[in-house]
């Protein structure tokens, strides 16, 4: 079992970020396990062809199907505004000693297999071959969905940034995962290891990742106290069809049939290119749905950096059938999500 002691000031230090490098490193997990990750099997269908070739090799030794992965592999994410160059960098940074310790390092003391130990006796070429070949599969396996899968996660931040702001540590963690609780000041999460621990100030960060399905992972200190959890909405990242047709019908004579699927669509919170994506239109025909969805108070746009996420009002969910959005349970101004002018 792992507890984090949260102190007065630390759950005003909660924050959010999501990583493309997390995202990748727990993806490699699920190439190699897929029967325990099903709901990607649609993605490691389509990618596994692609990686024939590539020297996967050292990857997936050091991301086993279970257990440890190396910490350097996956540093806490230092923005809420994803750069993978900027986290490739981190990992390249990796003082050689910390790599060939982590390596090295095995859980319960099993000692580490000789291809293991291989690569701990030579850090520097490790970390430079591992680094490189992140960036091949990057390119290879992620970063085509990669659109798809930051929207979800952009999402997963707005709509919970602001139970946080209406309701505090336990608006946010109530409901984050069923290996998680929140009891009296303390975080518990469920695990075969142990760890207890004050926050002491640091706060917790909290980083949503579609590829750590159906787990989580926790980091503990020295590094930044993490928590990585499923994002809402997971079950729907690789949806190609469009929104309930029944639903749409109902929606067309009143709004447009158009309008009634952009309206249906979100569900989840979504951007103008993934909405384009998952109704099969253009993103200047979205546009021009979303302004008139905007005047009617029936959807409202939040900021998140460079990029706007559309999320369904009251309203807008009462007419899409009466069921509330992710990130409109409330509305409620987002901390680090500005509304869209």
């Amino acid at each position: 079992m792992i507890e984090f002691v949260f102190g007065p000031d630390d759950a005003v230090r909660v924050r959010f970020a999501f990583s493309p490098l997390w995202e990748m490193v727990r993806s490699l997990r699920v190439l190699t396990d897929p029967s325990g990750h099903a709901l990607h099997l649609p993605w490691a269908r389509t990618v596994r062809p692609r990686l024939r070739g590539l020297g996967m090799g050292p990857l997936r030794e050091v991301v086993p199907p279970a257990g440890y992965i190396p910490d350097f592999l996956t540093p806490p994410p230092g923005t809420s505004l994803p750069d993978l160059a900027a986290e490739l960098e981190i990992v390249r940074a990796t003082p050689p000693e910390v790599v060939a310790a982590e390596l090295r390092w095995t859980e319960r003391g099993s000692r580490p297999g000789p291809v293991r130990l291989a690569m701990a006796a030579e850090p520097e070429r490790t970390l430079e071959r591992l680094a490189d070949l992140l960036e091949r599969y990057w390119e290879v396996a992620v970063e085509p969905v990669w659109p798809r899968v930051r929207d979800l996660l952009e999402g997963d931040v707005l709509r919970r940034a602001g139970a946080l702001a209406a309701e505090g540590a336990a608006g946010v963690f109530g409901d984050l995962h069923e290996a998680v609780a929140w009891r009296a000041g303390t975080l518990t999460v469920d695990r075969r290891w142990s760890f207890r621990g004050e926050l002491a100030g640091r706060g917790m960060l909290l980083v949503p990742s579609a590829f750590v399905w159906p787990d989580v992972s926790v980091m503990v200190p020295p590094y930044q106290p993490m928590l990585s959890y499923p994002p809402r909405g997971v079950a729907t990242l690789w949806e190609t069809g469009r929104p309930d047709e029944p639903r749409a019908d109902a929606l067309a004579a009143l709004i447009g049939r158009r309008r009634a699927g952009l309206l249906a669509a979100l569900s989840r919170p979504a951007s103008t290119t993934d909405l384009a994506r998952r109704l099969g239109v253009t993103p200047g025909a979205v546009s021009q749905h979303l302004g008139v969805l905007r005047a009617c108070g029936l959807v409202t746009g939040h900021r998140m950096g460079r990029r706007v996420l559309y999320v369904r009002t009251p309203s807008g969910d009462a007419l899409a059938g009466g069921q509330r959005s992710e990130a409109s349970a409330s509305r409620r101004s987002v901390p680090g999500a500005e509304p869209a002018s």
